[in-house]
């Protein structure tokens, strides 16, 4: 990554203006690409009091560095692109699919192509959701690059809205399975700490001892199947936190296996180790966004988790 530096002689003339609106039209990318600059903590503020979040106004004396990926094309439309999708339901109010491990989700830094959205364009041109802007067309909710299972694409921008109001009010009910390490002391349980940004490793998050500085977070969750060395786990979520489940579990000592960002690798005896963390959207239960009536969607597993949970002996 290269920094590139604004200096207090150029914030001068945008005093008053938004840091992403500034940094939007200064690197010639896309609002919600700087937002998601800020989110990772690639933009760093001086003096101390200044502040690196997308409403902060620009005071005079302010200065500017940008952790930024100079190769990255200039924000436009996502182009399609032939990648295969799994869909396991569509009509003409959404779309749900059971992503695969490995695929982004949207054109980011680092990823302005092969994504989700990518593949999206292809398999229905332009004519999904517009609300949440050309990087993220259709996409309600999201998951991470390396979880695999359902999400839902919203086709007009009054089924986005419907479905983004109910996740908002915790009216729809996910539950994910994950291959956990080590050995549960209670076949079930819950998990509150509230998320937020760690303190030291600014791309991670964590559980925070001060609850004023992080999210509300809450997880049940409930042991499938217990081994000799981890476990087959069911997750549901009662809120929908960054990393929640992986931050969750690793609190709990637990953490989902393969998750080398809250975890360690934990290979085997004969040397085997997942090849990304075992976390999978099993299952999504919503109102239909135009009929209201209950629709369940389920994610068959992918044969990677399958295989590490034989290998787990589960």
């Amino acid at each position: 990554m290269n920094t590139v530096l604004f200096s207090t002689e150029e914030v001068r003339a945008s005093v008053g203006q938004r840091l992403d609106v500034f940094l939007a039209a200064a690197l010639n990318r896309s609002r919600n690409h700087v937002q998601s600059l800020l989110k990772q903590g690639l933009v760093q503020m001086t003096p101390a009091t200044a502040k690196a979040t997308a409403s902060y106004r620009l005071k005079l004396g302010d200065a500017i560095a940008v952790q930024a990926e100079p190769e990255l094309p200039i924000a436009g439309e996502p182009v399609g692109e032939a990648i295969p999708l799994e869909i396991i339901y569509e009509d003409d109010a959404l779309i749900a699919l059971n992503k695969q491990p490995g695929l982004v989700v949207h054109p980011a830094a680092g990823h302005w192509s092969g994504t989700l959205v990518n593949a999206l364009v292809h398999h229905r041109g332009t004519q999904l959701a517009q609300r949440g802007g050309q990087e993220r067309l259709g996409l309600v909710h999201r998951l991470d690059k390396d979880t695999s299972g359902v999400m839902l694409i919203a086709k007009t921008d009054e089924v986005h809205e419907k479905l983004a109001h109910d996740f908002a009010e915790r009216a729809v009910k996910k539950v994910y399975r994950a291959l956990c390490w080590g050995v549960f002391k209670r076949p079930a349980g819950e998990c509150r700490g509230p998320i937020g940004r760690h303190p030291v490793h600014r791309k991670k998050m964590a559980v925070l001892k001060n609850a004023g500085r992080g999210r509300t977070a809450w997880t049940d969750y409930r042991v499938v199947k217990q081994g000799k060395q981890g476990a087959e786990v069911e997750c549901a979520l009662h809120t929908g936190r960054t990393h929640q489940i992986r931050v969750h579990l690793s609190h709990l000592g637990h953490p989902i296996w393969g998750d080398l960002v809250y975890g360690s690798p934990h290979p085997l005896a004969d040397g085997f180790k997942p090849e990304r963390q075992m976390l999978h959207a099993a299952w999504i239960e919503i109102a239909h966004p135009l009929t209201g009536k209950p629709l369940r969607l389920e994610a068959p597993l992918p044969g990677d988790y399958l295989k590490s949970r034989e290998k787990l002996g589960l």
